[in-house]
């Protein structure tokens, strides 16, 4: 019979160093977590053997599990069940000794300690699963029954997360990030306060590039247990210096990895950008060393199995690339077939390629940069902005509130509180907010009462805490005579004519790429974006007619120029896609590199 000294099983169990355990000797035939015997207590075998059952319906002792030397835990059972076909206990077969502490200690020692968590759920979610179904009350709320969970790159709200762990019986107990993000506020320190779980994160990039909050240090070459899948960890840089990704291995059914979490490193059809640091951030000089660290990283992933799934942290609209596929996830066999960057052999050219077409770098992914690698306030539950009533509305812009209009571009044309902003209720909503909207002035939403708690999602996860409250609609406001503003619509028809005869500016306020697609001629070009710090370059006492695409951007600069006290504002009914289809005259665009300049 195999024997293990408790010195041994502490080696081979490290994180029971720490923990208050009492050694027992207990001869053959000692029941064991029966009641007055050790009831309450966790229990790893030493020396011996120690037989689980259970008692069935008809009161027939089943066996479940035999345990050998320091071979497994057993679990408490408690002896005041209330179902009595979960009655259970355990019997020392042969001559043991346990290792016993009481399960409030194991509990603070696996809410500490990864190294126990992943004992845990390694030993006991395949191979003692009959024997934890009996389990009433245990360590984690019935973590008996749940498997270990990694989340990586969480958003901000992190209640969806928890329900649905719940729902499926995971234990989220593991968080990782593949990047310090810009583009949206992580909620790895809220899911961390709630579930305990440890952070893992990189520590690549050089010390400009460190996490601050406490976390397990990730490098290239670093690997982890989640359960029964191993996760290996490659450094990635390119769209950022300490960008890590995920090889992900399920060793139950297999030796070779089966997928990988590629965060903003590969993307279906497309890969990150590598100029947001230098353009949103600041960091002068990254831009082409990104993109020659992007080409490095893809020589080293077109090595990868082809049949190896591919699980990108973004889909089509994000601002993160300029191409990105909308399916939620691909292979590395079919992006070595599709995606354009995988597709090019010499690094120069593929420097020239990455850099050129770049969507415009939102000017808060700053802002994300800093909040995701600093201290800073950590939601403990979703914020419920009250409904206003009108007194307290007028009292909020009073003091400085700035009132974000969510309905449709045509209903606020009708008829708005003079002075707010129309940001759409749509994909673009937090985009755009976080474009637009200053990080220390309180907001008051115009939006219908069940839209509010998605619009406060949206917007925390950028950061923008400070909704005070909401107006469902603005009917009382007009109602009770109060004015309201109106913003000027024109069709491309009576554009046309008006161009013609008007001295008035046009104001194109598109994206680069899509002006280099054609424009209106004699349209002055300023991304929709970069109003706020370009609209006082300006006349206030001109008429400006207001274009983008489609008409929905341009009702957003329109409204942030009456708001700036702009006297004639006028938006273009369908943007440049109606002037298109009524086959007016298009212009040729300015070329890239003037646009940026005059932005």
């Amino acid at each position: 019979m195999r024997s293990i000294s408790a010195t041994q099983l502490i080696n081979a169990l490290p994180f029971l160093r720490s923990a208050p355990y009492t050694v027992h000797s207990l001869p053959a035939g000692t029941p064991v977590f029966t009641e007055g015997v050790d009831c309450g207590k966790i229990g790893f075998v030493q020396r011996g053997i120690v037989r689980v059952f259970k008692m069935s319906e008809t009161g027939r002792e089943i066996t479940l599990y035999r345990i050998e030397a320091g071979e497994s835990c057993i679990l408490s059972m408690s002896c005041a069940l209330s179902n009595p076909i979960h009655q259970a206990s355990a019997v020392v077969e042969e001559d043991a000794e346990l290792l016993t502490l009481t399960t409030h200690d194991f509990q603070h020692l696996v809410e500490k300690s990864h190294e126990a968590r992943n004992y845990l759920f390694s030993q006991f979610a395949t191979r003692l699963t009959d024997v934890m179904l009996l389990v009433e009350e245990i360590v984690f709320k019935r973590m008996d029954e749940r498997l270990a969970a990694l989340l990586a790159d969480p958003k901000r709200d992190v209640d969806e997360y928890i329900s649905i762990a719940s729902e499926e019986k995971l234990q989220i107990t593991h968080i990782a990030e593949t990047h310090i993000h810009a583009d949206f506020l992580t909620g790895s320190r809220e899911l961390a306060r709630q579930t305990g779980a440890e952070l893992y994160l990189s520590n690549e990039g050089g010390p400009d590039w460190q996490y601050s909050a406490p976390h397990i240090g990730l490098r290239d070459g670093s690997s982890f247990m989640v359960g029964n899948v191993k996760i290996d960890v490659w450094h990635t840089p390119g769209h950022t210096p300490e960008h890590i990704s995920f090889l992900i291995t399920d060793t139950k059914n297999s030796t070779v990895p089966v997928m990988m979490a590629t965060g903003d490193f590969v993307f279906v059809g497309d890969v990150g950008r590598p100029d947001l640091l230098e353009r949103a951030a600041g960091y002068v000089g990254t831009m082409e060393r990104g993109a020659r660290q992007m080409y490095q990283s893809l020589q080293r992933f077109k090595t990868l199995p082809d049949f190896v799934q591919i699980l990108p942290g973004h889909g089509a609209g994000s601002a993160c690339g300029k191409s990105l596929g909308a399916v939620p996830f691909s292979t590395v066999g079919y992006e070595k077939i599709t995606n354009w960057a995988l597709n090019i052999t010499n690094e120069n050219d593929f420097v020239q390629e990455i850099l050129r077409g770049q969507p415009e770098a939102p000017t808060y992914f700053a802002m994300m940069k800093k909040l995701n690698t600093s201290e800073r306030t950590v939601l403990k539950t979703i914020p419920q902005p009250r409904k206003y009533t009108l007194a307290e509305l007028k009292m909020a812009m009073r003091d400085g509130a700035v009132i974000v209009d969510t309905r449709g571009k045509m209903s606020f044309a009708g008829g708005h509180i003079p002075g707010s902003l129309n940001i759409q209720d749509n994909n673009s909503f937090s985009t755009w907010a976080g474009w637009m909207l200053s990080y220390t002035q309180p907001i008051v939403l115009i939006a219908p009462d069940s839209r509010v708690e998605h619009l406060v999602r949206s917007l925390i996860r950028i950061g923008l805490d400070t909704v005070i409250g909401y107006v469902s609609d603005i009917e009382q406001w007009a109602y009770q005579g109060n004015s309201t503003e109106t913003l000027e619509q024109i069709n491309v028809q009576d554009l046309h004519q008006t161009l013609l005869i008007s001295n008035a500016e046009l104001l194109d306020v598109r994206g680069i790429s899509e002006v280099e697609q054609g424009c209106i001629g004699g349209a002055k070009h300023i991304h929709a974006g970069h109003l706020p710090k370009l609209a006082q370059t300006l006349d206030k006492q001109r008429t400006y007619i207001v274009y983008c695409a489609g008409g929905d951007c341009s009702s957003l600069a329109s409204s942030y120029l009456l708001q700036q006290d702009f006297k004639h504002v006028v938006n273009v009914i369908g943007g440049f896609n109606a002037w298109k289809e009524a086959r007016l005259p298009i212009a040729e665009a300015l070329a890239a590199e003037e646009l940026e300049e005059m932005a």
